[in-house]
């Protein structure tokens, strides 16, 4: 009787082992077609040479629209050699262009992939930014071009606010001619001329430092560049990702930018003339609701701006001497931010010292168009006891017009 008792007992553990080998033997061979199914997207090839590179590590990576992703890599031996097989994306027949670059550590080539299959690149590894050379398709040579003269356009920027002989405001007003010379010929040569082109939607998206060259969210001439693209995008790729993406943009930079409409307000008339300003609150980056009637006590620097606008961060240098210098006398700033991306004003203003709040509503909000913000950066004295004193175009000196009122 025991004897059978451990028959059974054995051939129930038999079983058992034998089902859990079927089962893992079934989960190998899911993985197994997965894999398989993933190695039959289309690639192409991306492969060549970085010279004196020996033991760095060479990384290729897909420019998605929410950020780079690394694809592969390869540790390089002495001759410098690479062969990456980069997947495509799976899209369909009508895909867009896509965009990618190699990597080794901050230096980065740029590149279009469209029907090409192949893509050889050399590049001396001191200069790899810059002295490449690129087989393969005529866009990503065309994107060369476009990267040099941005290369060229911050080692002015480096030059200019090193030198110390400019006054501040002699450096903005330089560094600002110098953005709108190459936003122009990014609009002149490689924008308009071939709108469908992959070049000219890189171009769209060059930045300045950390600042977007092109504000189609909050400048009617620059949606116009974004809305060219988008049609011929639109008539040649119109299931792409990136089609989606820049008709989205385009929609709605016309719609922040159509002309202002007559805004009627129940405004307390008591209170408007006895605080001498039209009240409003945002919230700053904690979410806590700050109004501007809170600083009465303050002069107030009142300033709209965007912090994705090419000048920004020459802005912020300028904001914040001035902090500096009349805080303790009583200047506060009170900056409302009009960007479209909360979580990059966020990023941008997280260290500054005054007071930050968001207007997710941007430049169509009603109250930014009772101040009579039409186009950005635009500022405002308020005085102590909240009195609206001049607005900066009524300004010729900021500096003497602060310490006015202090």
């Amino acid at each position: 009787m025991k004897r059978r008792k451990a028959q059974r007992t054995n051939q129930n553990i038999m079983r058992g082992i034998v089902a859990m080998a079927l089962v893992v033997l079934l989960v190998a061979w899911l993985f197994l077609s997965l894999i398989s199914c993933a190695d039959s997207r289309p690639t192409f090839s991306v492969s060549g040479s970085i010279s004196d590179a020996e033991d760095s590590t060479l990384i290729v990576e897909a420019m998605t629209l929410t950020g780079p992703q690394a694809l592969d890599s390869v540790r390089l031996k002495a001759d410098g050699t690479f062969d990456f097989n980069v997947p495509l994306p799976p899209q369909d027949s009508t895909a867009s262009p896509e965009f990618y670059r190699l990597r080794i550590a901050q230096q980065v080539i740029n590149f279009a992939h469209d029907s090409t299959e192949a893509i050889i690149i050399k590049a001396p590894f001191a200069r790899m930014a810059t002295d490449y050379d690129i087989q393969g398709n005529e866009a990503s040579r065309t994107m060369k071009t476009i990267s040099l003269l941005n290369i060229q356009l911050q080692q002015q920027f480096h030059r200019l606010l090193a030198d110390n002989s400019l006054s501040n405001l002699e450096k903005s007003e330089r560094l600002q001619a110098l953005v709108d010379e190459y936003k122009t010929t990014l609009k002149r040569d490689y924008i308009l001329t071939n709108p469908a082109s992959a070049a000219a939607y890189y171009a769209l998206f060059q930045t300045v430092g950390s600042q977007m060259l092109f504000d189609p969210e909050r400048d009617k001439n620059d949606v116009q560049y974004f809305a060219a693209v988008a049609t011929q995008w639109d008539q040649l790729y119109p299931a792409a990702q990136r089609t989606e993406n820049l008709r989205n943009i385009a929609i709605r930079g016309l719609k922040n930018t159509r002309p202002s409409r007559p805004i009627q307000l129940d405004l307390d008339s008591e209170k408007v003339h006895e605080v001498g300003v039209i009240d409003f609150g945002f919230p700053d980056i904690s979410g806590r609701e700050r109004r501007l009637t809170d600083l009465h006590d303050n002069v107030v620097l009142l300033d709209f701006t965007a912090y994705s606008l090419p000048q920004s961060q020459q802005r912020i240098i300028l904001l914040r001497e001035l902090y500096a210098k009349y805080h303790s006398r009583g200047l506060e700033i009170m900056q409302v931010s009009l960007d479209a991306d909360e979580h990059y004003w966020k990023t941008m203003c997280e260290k500054l010292p005054w007071v930050c709040v968001f207007c997710a509503e941007g430049i169509a909000n009603d109250i930014v168009q009772l101040y009579g913000v039409n186009s950005l950066p635009a500022f405002f004295i308020v005085g102590r006891g909240s009195e609206l004193k001049a607005r900066g175009e009524q300004i010729p000196d900021l500096t003497k017009a602060i310490e006015a009122e202090l």
